[in-house]
């Protein structure tokens, strides 16, 4: 190959990737949501998610999940993943759990046991779970599966972030364990462009005393 024809090539490989970056970044916008609550103060561990409107979601790929026992406790108390996604309940602690969950969207039982079940427990359709120990009632963790891959859950400072949304119509949803009904889902549209997007949540949460 003469030493003119390797460089037309090069070239044309460099055009295609450039377009092909271009492309992408035009469905790398990401949505920047902020909750609060009715007093203005952040809200922590709210799940934000935004489903298409009109059609069906992809199926990104996403790692196993896992929520450990430790301290007696569930860690991470919420969680949130796509349908599909396997979840496994390590026991972390000295003493023995016994796992379960009633919830429509997912019931299982993981008996009385230590270390790690030897499967993990695959959430297969949506909607929100509640996770108890029936060993210990003061132990309880939420998880809430969604048919999108365009979801996070808020920080500390109720911000939370969806990435590489891709331009089109869609429902941003957010659901909290606090709020009166667990079923409970706030919405409101979204259409997302070529450029990076914002959104504001306001939750009403259980008094105190009965969160």
């Amino acid at each position: 190959m003469s030493h003119r024809l390797i460089t037309r090539v090069f070239v044309r490989l460099a055009v295609v990737a450039g377009m092909a970056v271009s492309a992408g970044g035009a469905y790398a916008a990401g949505v920047a949501v902020m909750v609060t609550d009715a007093g203005g103060a952040p809200v922590a561990d709210a799940i934000v998610y935004a489903d298409v409107v009109g059609g069906p979601a992809p199926h990104l790929a996403h790692k196993p999940a896992a929520i450990e026992q430790k301290g007696r406790r569930f860690l991470p108390m919420v969680t949130v993943v796509q349908t599909g996604t396997e979840i496994s309940f390590p026991n972390n602690d000295s003493v023995r759990h016994h796992v379960y969950s009633f919830s429509p969207a997912k019931v299982f039982e993981l008996k009385l046991y230590s270390g790690t079940p030897g499967s993990p427990v695959m959430f297969d359709k949506p909607g929100p779970v509640v996770v108890g120990c029936n060993i210990h009632d003061q132990m309880v963790a939420f998880i809430h599966v969604v048919d999108t891959p365009y979801f996070a859950h808020t920080d500390a400072s109720g911000k939370a972030q969806l990435d590489n949304v891709p331009p089109g119509k869609y429902n941003l949803k957010l659901w909290y364990y606090k709020t009166p009904s667990p079923a409970q889902i706030q919405e409101q549209p979204l259409l997302m462009k070529a450029a990076d997007a914002t959104a504001t949540f306001k939750v009403i949460a259980k008094p105190a005393a009965e969160n």
